[in-house]
């Protein structure tokens, strides 16, 4: 997780970083093996101190994810009351679900120290469109908690810059938010594929190859890739989709890609160490980029278009908004509305009509602009001076 590296490059400018988290279960659904409720409850890692909270594993199934989620807010509680920490700041890692946020603002609050969140995930319209759900007895409460959570908090990081309308309409001031983009960290490189050791698990024949990465969820839309596939085949334009993750529907997705005789279309390759990715990006002509049709995807920015531009690889997108403003921007690729299969289709088929020079290019544009909007270095600075400005507040 990129938070990992944001913590340890602050480590490594001299500032003292502690992490608050659960017992790892993640995406796994149960601990670690070493961790437990009474196993390796702190350590230390690259310089961060690490405290897992005591949590009930996520299980593979709705009720053990809520039960996980409860559990760490109830621990969050407790460490937030009764902890003897005693930061300069609070920062908040808000991926999902935004609950977690609760023990940061319950830390502050009672050291009466500022804090910051950085949002890579709007609440509560993410939780809407992933689950279906439209009951305002469940959705004015969880609306209710996030403007809470902005109210509590000094400043608003966010990974897209899609995110700052829609939380300033929540009644957040302008000058509490700021784009914060992520960035890929150093391994992401482009290699070369004289010295690359290739994975034997992916093809040399002709196809073309479109990976990726990440996780293999709801959100992400990847049902769209069973239409295309037909669409693909019968077209006799000959791709292979190499799908890198694990998720709660990769196996309806690899039953649906059998279902349709399309295997010879799929690879599916396990959740991979992100050192891992670049070795397998090398080997892939483009990257995927894929969200479900929905006006709060279109503001999102997934973190995989930082690591395809870094490693200079061509990107392919299926989403609206945001995905399709930064690689049409960066000249790195080609763009698709959201779950259109035929615009789909259409972009993958002249994406294959261009040559290796002209592939090559348009990698390199990608990790032109890289290096100019997602530099790691520029962006580290500017989290530190926002953190120690709000800590001397």
């Amino acid at each position: 997780m990129r938070i990992n590296d944001i913590c340890a490059a602050l480590v490594e400018r001299g500032h003292t970083v502690t992490v608050v988290t659960s017992i790892p279960n993640y995406p796994q659904g149960k601990f670690y093996p070493g961790y437990g409720i009474f196993k390796r409850r702190k350590e230390t890692y690259r310089g961060i101190s690490i405290i897992h909270l005591p949590v009930i594993p996520r299980g593979k199934g709705f009720i053990g994810l809520t039960l996980n989620y409860i559990s760490f807010v109830l621990s969050g509680w407790f460490f937030a009351q009764f902890t003897k920490l005693q930061p300069d700041v609070v920062f908040m890692n808000m991926s999902s679900p935004m609950t977690q946020s609760l023990v940061g603002t319950w830390l502050a609050q009672r050291r009466r120290i500022p804090s910051v969140i950085y949002i890579m995930d709007l609440w509560p319209e993410s939780f809407q469109v992933i689950t279906g759900i439209s009951s305002g007895f469940i959705l004015r409460p969880l609306g209710n908690m996030v403007d809470h959570i902005y109210s509590q908090v000094n400043h608003v990081l966010t990974s897209s810059y899609g995110f700052l309308d829609v939380i300033e309409a929540r009644g957040v001031p302008k000058a509490k938010l700021e784009y914060w983009p992520q960035y890929a960290e150093e391994f992401y490189i482009p290699l070369d594929q004289g010295t690359l050791v290739k994975d034997t698990r992916i093809p040399t024949d002709d196809r073309l190859k479109i990976i990726f990465t990440g996780n293999v969820g709801l959100a992400q839309g990847l049902d769209l890739l069973v239409p295309v596939g037909e669409s693909l085949k019968n077209a006799k334009c000959l791709v292979t989709f190499i799908i890198v993750g694990d998720g709660s529907y990769k196996e309806t997705l690899i039953a649906q890609v059998n279902k349709h005789n399309l295997s010879d279309f799929f690879l599916f390759i396990d959740r991979q160490p992100a050192t891992q990715i670049p070795g397998l990006l090398a080997q892939a002509d483009a990257g995927l980029v894929i969200l479900k049709k929905s006006e709060i995807f279109s503001k999102t920015l997934p973190a995989k278009v930082q690591s395809y531009m870094a490693c200079a690889l061509p990107i392919l997108v299926s989403a609206g908004g945001e995905a399709q403003r930064v690689v049409l921007e960066a000249q790195a690729g080609f763009v698709a509305p959201a779950e259109e299969t035929g615009s789909f289709v259409d972009a993958i088929c002249s994406f294959a009509t261009l040559g290796k020079k002209q592939r090559k290019q348009m990698g390199m544009s990608a990790k032109t602009y890289s290096e100019k909007m997602f530099q790691k270095d520029t962006l580290i600075t500017r989290l530190e001076t926002i953190l120690e400005t709000i800590g001397k507040e």
